[in-house]
């Protein structure tokens, strides 16, 4: 009971799906949600597109070509293209957010979550880091600016991605994936990164 527990969230917090979670709050809680109704699918179209569908569809493929063995890419060695894909992605979302100047900060984040890629990408090449713990800390760091720059304007949409992390680590760990030292270093890396990012790109 416990190892499905963990496994399914393991695919409920999957870096794939975070951008939806993201891009939702962001349209809820910020000054996005003032944004009109065609605006606002627009921006969940592009997240979608760039943040999800279109790595999901290269993941398939390599998949299919047997670069990967399996849809978790828990190997190491298998994570370069996969990262590189998902790197490319979202800088490319990132370009096409450009457009509108008023949707900066989103864009900053797409780029945030392409620098995340890139220093897993960087750091798979020596050593296996949580993907999983890499993306919340993103997520955290996103909640975690948000609150910031505008006191207490998502302090629900924070402690839930706070207690999501806490909650994944244990899971992560639960099912052998990763031990206590690569989850630490995915969360803090994705963390830093992307407040980094965030601030600065």
């Amino acid at each position: 009971m416990l190892r499905r527990a963990a496994d399914a969230l393991s695919w409920a917090l999957h870096p794939f799906l975070l951008p939806l979670y993201l891009v939702v709050v962001l349209l809820t809680y910020t000054p996005y949600a003032s944004y009109p109704g065609n605006m606002k699918f627009y921006l969940v179209w592009v997240i979608l597109l760039y943040g999800m569908f279109l790595p999901a569809l290269c993941l398939g493929l390599l998949h299919a070509w047997g670069r990967v063995s399996d849809w978790r890419v828990d190997r190491r060695r298998e994570r370069m293209w996969p990262l590189v894909v998902g790197a490319v992605c979202y800088l490319l979302c990132a370009v096409t957010l450009a457009k509108f100047p008023s949707a900066a900060f989103l864009r900053k984040f797409m780029v945030a979550a392409a620098c995340c890629e890139a220093m897993c990408l960087f750091v798979s090449f020596y050593w296996k880091i949580s993907l999983h713990l890499t993306a919340m800390g993103a997520a955290v760091a996103l909640m975690a600016v948000l609150n910031f720059v505008d006191p207490g304007c998502a302090v629900v949409p924070l402690l839930a991605a706070v207690l999501g992390a806490g909650a994944l680590a244990s899971a992560r760990l639960y099912l052998g994936c990763h031990n206590g030292l690569q989850v630490a270093a995915g969360f803090c890396g994705g963390f830093a990164v992307a407040v980094l990012s965030l601030l600065f790109a």
